[in-house]
């Protein structure tokens, strides 16, 4: 059988394309497929040993199956660095989105308002132009975001359902992941909770929500320098435990 494979980032640079087709035996494994997929293209053999595989937007082991018709994926550990896909079924107010688009705060903030809330607690990040680590170009000219923009949304929802398990009286999440080029002091990422009181939980709720987004959501970016450019990759590997 024939496997369609979506590439990302390190993946994507390696085989000059975002997407590769496999040929394997059924019945096949992410095992398989990574064996067929480093035969097939050697130029990914370096990659393939840290790489992880998303099977239908979730996480996947090596003895996940893989079918026909499978939406495969393979990218590097993220970056450390509208409504979305699965927000109609969460209980409270949710705002998820992977966006080109500057972020509105204020209109954000307005989407988890409602009369019981009493305090919203947020995270922005932006660009910044030093970036003092090794094997990273020593001042940074602009970042260049990717996603795996469908697999995120459904992330960024988990991540407010986890939310909610842990801080039951935290009630609105919103989470925001910029892509594209953004220059320095430019925002690239916001989380924000919101409670009926600020000792509510809403606090290490945000900082949860930063936190998990660095580790379980498909986004990496690329640290553009004078000379040279390199995607950052992250030390978290997620595995099926994390769906």
């Amino acid at each position: 059988m024939e496997i369609q494979i979506k590439l990302f980032a390190t993946l994507k640079d390696r085989a000059g394309t975002n997407k590769i087709s496999v040929t394997v035996e059924e019945p096949a494994t992410v095992a398989t497929l990574l064996a067929a997929t480093e035969k097939a293209y050697p130029t990914l053999a370096t990659s393939l040993p840290i790489a992880l595989v998303s099977v239908n937007k979730a996480f996947a082991g090596k003895d996940t199956a893989v079918s026909p018709g499978d939406e495969v994926a393979l990218f590097p550990p993220v970056s450390g660095g509208s409504g979305g896909s699965g927000a109609e079924a969460l209980p409270h107010p949710t705002y998820f989105s992977v966006t080109t688009e500057p972020l509105d705060i204020h209109a954000i903030h307005a989407r988890l308002t409602q009369p019981e809330i009493g305090a919203v607690v947020s995270f922005t990040g932006f660009v910044r132009g030093q970036t003092q680590r090794d094997g990273l170009p020593p001042e940074t000219l602009f970042l260049e975001y990717e996603a795996y923009s469908e697999m995120a949304e459904l992330k960024m929802a988990q991540i407010a359902r986890e939310i909610w398990q842990k801080w039951p009286l935290v009630k609105g999440v919103a989470i925001v992941q910029r892509i594209g080029r953004l220059d320095i002091g430019e925002n690239t990422t916001f989380v924000a909770c919101a409670s009926a009181h600020r000792d509510q939980g809403v606090f290490d709720a945000a900082r949860y929500g930063i936190d998990r987004l660095k580790e379980i959501v498909p986004v990496w970016k690329k640290e553009v320098g004078e000379d040279e450019s390199i995607w950052v990759e992250g030390d978290y590997r997620p595995t099926e435990a994390d769906n």
